[in-house]
């Protein structure tokens, strides 16, 4: 196994997939979220209405810049992976549905213990779970990867 010019295109193709998915649909995602946990009436009101759009800026600002920069780095010289900064997005519809005084449902110790600031049960596991439509591109960019790093150390003695 050796990763060859083809295989960098790939993953670099994988890559750009993946920015363009994760563009599109962390807004969805967030909005869904408070829609989800505070219900229709309360997310539609003036004051919670607004407020998701201002977490959407602020996470279209931060996360999703930070992920497009971190997908855009070679592999070898990223420091946090792709859901590690999903995660961090979930500070954006907590803080909309903390505004909007939804009450915060009963969590499992693992959840409360892995993910304290996230009271309202929304961190991803998976690429699904933010929407199902990263699944394959968030698979297919994870897959390149690890070919492709594998190759690398392959190619260096390493394996």
């Amino acid at each position: 196994m050796r990763a060859d010019a083809a295989d960098e295109a790939a993953l670099i193709a994988h890559a750009t997939a993946l920015t363009i998915a994760l563009e599109k649909l962390i807004p969805l995602w967030i909005d869904r979220s408070v829609r989800l946990r505070a219900g229709y009436d309360v997310a539609r009101s003036p004051d919670v209405a607004a407020a998701t759009e201002a977490a959407i800026a602020a996470a279209q600002a931060a996360e999703v810049n930070e992920l497009r920069e971190l997908l855009e780095t070679d592999i070898d010289a990223q420091q946090r992976s792709p859901m590690a900064i999903l995660r961090a997005a979930v500070r954006h519809p907590t803080g909309v549905l903390e505004l909007a005084e939804v009450p915060h449902p009963r969590r499992d110790s693992f959840a409360e213990a892995e993910f304290p600031d996230d009271h309202f049960g929304l961190t991803p596991a998976t690429w699904s779970d933010v929407h199902p439509d990263l699944h394959e591109p968030g698979l297919a960019w994870g897959a390149a990867k690890a070919f492709v790093h594998l190759a690398r150390r392959k190619a260096e003695g390493q394996r």
